[in-house]
């Protein structure tokens, strides 16, 4: 596994760099194939926090964690990575995928009844009209949700904004 660690507002020293390495590496054990992990270090007013992204064979598994101290983050950000996995073993498994990149083995299962069922409740049609970034983010401002979904005029391709916690906005643009 490669990992890359970046900091943001924290001295990213050697022994810092040293436990994050140690621990993410753990996680080598799940995967078949070598992969890559970028891990981001940051701290804002006294919290610290620990981004773990790991994409793999057209998925990603990415976690976000915070603590008072830094070495506790990196451990609650590994353990939710593991219990991602796992559950994503668990679906996997369930729906009989053979050819995918996670070692089952290494993997403990998880109780069925833990296994949460994704159900789809409601389905929305609607016409996606052509419009800049600005109006599509005006336009879900005003619907008041989190996210719209929109034809940009520019590139002629289906995006998403959505508002990010920060209060800033997002856009997702498809990559073919």
């Amino acid at each position: 596994m490669k990992i890359s660690i970046y900091a943001k507002n924290v001295q990213l020293t050697d022994a810092l760099k040293e436990v994050a390495t140690k621990k993410i590496s753990r996680l080598d054990k799940f995967f078949k194939q070598n992969i890559e992990a970028k891990v981001v270090l940051s701290v804002e007013k006294k919290i610290h926090k620990v981004e773990v992204t790991i994409p793999f064979n057209g998925r990603i598994v990415r976690v976000e964690e915070t603590s008072d101290d830094m070495y506790n983050a990196i451990d609650e950000a590994v353990e939710s990575l593991e219990r991602q996995i796992r559950k994503y073993k668990t679906k996997l498994q369930n729906k009989k995928h053979s050819n995918e990149s996670i070692k089952f083995e290494n993997i403990e299962p998880l109780d069925i009844e833990d296994e949460e069922e994704f159900k789809v409740v409601k389905t929305k049609r609607f016409a996606i009209k052509p419009m800049s970034i600005e109006e599509a983010i005006l336009q879900m401002d005003l619907l008041k949700h989190n996210f719209f979904v929109f034809l940009n005029a520019d590139t002629e391709e289906v995006n998403v904004v959505y508002k990010r916690k920060d209060g800033n906005y997002g856009l997702i643009e498809p990559e073919l």
